[in-house]
């Protein structure tokens, strides 16, 4: 979600929630301005849960009625972004912007009923401790974790800096059995990456991988490039796939970082704010390497801005899928009891002018999200790029050139969900975690993970596993990577093996042709210089 965060009155009929809510008290300056319609409207808003709390069969939850129910509701008839962040989303949301929190620094995830270990971060407390992928989290300190969600067990895990930890684990055994090991963590402050450590896909050729937008993406962005030596960057992939957004100031500096200094980046206009224009600040001397810009249907927002600023200018080529096409602006408004409102108060443009925002009016809430595809391009909404090509708004932003990669058959999906993961498990329960630099899996080990499928009980047949054998062994490598060494390493490998990535190395050559189009075009707009003698 894209956020400009702002300290701002709240509106009338919020404050007049929060304080039927139980002594939430805010400021009720807002309240001077309301017209009429509005303040009836609010004494309608306090009857109404008056009405409630006196008759309602049972005693109401207040919470519930107000921050489940009351807000979200008023919100989902506005948009579908506008959202009411209750004390732990909220401060969710902040630990996400700010990419550090204080825990044992590893990711977590479901896997039947149990939570288990996903990835410890490289150099984090659980790293340093031993804890390992597929260990099952059974308590922590002392207190069962059985029936927890994963986010609950994940608020156990977290807590003050210094202060320390217990968790125990069972982990899988060499004869099949499970040991139960405990270990006892300090919690340090964990920086989350936005970016993936940039690398060379091949010589000359930087692979880039943006995750998020949050405080620090752009400073992460300008360190991976000055630590590959951005003058030895000859073409550079820039993968946003799967970014949903964050913070606009950091799209606008990675824009920029790409852009002519003085151009735009994106505008933002809204009913209550003026209009305004963001701009690449900084000159960018040496920076004019060809780009290709990795997107699919899961980019968005920042993501979106960033795409589509380098796209209207010429100065990317755009490779995937259509991306998600989210062109609202949230701003977020802090209210009593650490609370927030992130309300949708302005659309945003890209440099050519068109809106990327897709129609959100005749669908629910659930295609709107996770429906891909149906959406038109806006043809009243016809914009050209700096070199004349025509683009569209209303629909996201159109790739150059489509790529869409095939959809997962149900034995990949099987496979992706548990039981690469199961098979890794037991296999290091009874190997060393270790494997050697640049391995790859041998049809051996697909041949003993054909037969662990068998033995558990997983339904394929033999043609199904057959042409499947080359996405089994990618995605086989991305999990014993994580397992023998850690995420980070398994992320490069896994880049390296990726068909799109391929592709676009391949359309850098386009991504050249645009850059020097776009040079043209820039050059033909600086005024010339004045004949001599002439000032």
């Amino acid at each position: 979600m894209m956020v400009e965060r702002r300290a701002r009155f709240v509106p009338a009929a919020l404050i007049l929630a929060c304080w039927l809510a139980g002594g939430l008290h805010g400021p009720l300056v807002a309240a001077a301005a309301a017209d009429p319609g509005g303040s009836q409207n609010v004494g309608q808003i306090a009857r109404v849960y008056e009405l409630v709390e006196e008759n309602f069969a049972t005693v109401p939850d207040a919470d519930q009625a107000i921050y489940r129910g009351m807000i979200p509701g008023m919100l989902r008839t506005l948009d579908p972004h506008s959202t009411f962040f209750d004390p732990k989303d909220f401060q969710a949301l902040r630990e996400e912007q700010t990419e550090h929190y204080s825990g044992v620094g590893m990711s977590v995830g479901t896997r039947g009923d149990q939570t288990v270990v996903s990835a410890p971060f490289p150099g984090s407390p659980a790293y340093r401790a031993g804890l390992r992928p597929g260990d099952a989290i059974v308590a922590v300190n002392g207190q069962s974790v059985g029936g927890m969600n994963t986010g609950e067990v994940v608020d156990l895990l977290k807590g003050p800096r210094s202060t320390q930890v217990t968790v125990t684990v069972e982990r899988e055994a060499a004869t099949g059995s499970n040991e139960r090991i405990g270990f006892t963590l300090t919690r340090e402050d964990i920086t989350r990456k936005t970016v993936h450590d940039a690398f060379w896909l091949r010589p000359g050729i930087a692979y880039l991988h943006i995750l998020s937008f949050g405080d620090y993406t752009g400073r992460e962005v300008e360190q991976n490039l000055k630590r590959l030596g951005e003058d030895r960057i000859e073409g550079l992939i820039l993968d946003l796939r799967d970014n949903g957004g964050g913070l606009l100031n950091q799209a606008v500096d990675v824009a920029g970082h790409f852009l002519e200094k003085g151009q735009s980046v994106v505008s933002q206009r809204g009913r209550s704010s003026r209009e305004r224009v963001y701009t690449a600040e900084h000159a960018t001397p040496g920076r004019r390497y060809p780009i290709v810009v990795l997107v699919n249907h899961y980019s968005a927002s920042a993501a979106e801005i960033v795409s589509g600023a380098l796209q209207d200018h010429d100065r990317a080529w755009i490779l995937g899928e259509n991306t998600f096409g989210k062109g609202l602006v949230q701003t977020i408004f802090q209210l009593p009891g650490r609370t927030a409102l992130a309300l949708t108060t302005a659309h945003f443009y890209t440099p050519s002018g068109r809106l990327i925002q897709r129609d959100y009016s005749h669908e629910s809430l659930y295609d709107y999200y996770f429906h891909e595809g149906r959406a038109t391009p806006d043809t009243n909404d016809r914009r050209t790029t700096d070199g004349g090509r025509t683009v569209f708004g209303g629909n996201g932003i159109a790739p150059d050139e489509k790529y869409a990669p095939p959809r997962s058959d149900r034995l990949e999906a099987a496979l992706d969900r548990v039981g690469l993961f199961g098979f890794t498990r037991a296999y290091f329960a009874a190997h060393p975690a270790k494997l050697p630099e640049g391995w790859m899996p041998g049809n051996d080990l697909v041949e003993e993970l054909h037969d662990y499928l068998l033995d558990h009980g997983y339904q394929f047949t033999e043609a199904e596993f057959t042409r499947d054998h080359d996405w089994i062994k990618r995605y086989l490598t991305r999990e014993m990577y994580i397992w023998a060494f850690d995420v980070d390493e398994s992320d490069r490998v896994f880049a390296m093996t990726d068909p799109e990535a391929v592709e676009a190395m391949d359309a850098l050559a386009q991504a050249a042709a645009l850059l020097e189009k776009g040079r043209v075009v820039v050059e033909s707009r600086r005024p010339a210089p004045a004949p001599d003698g002439q000032r």
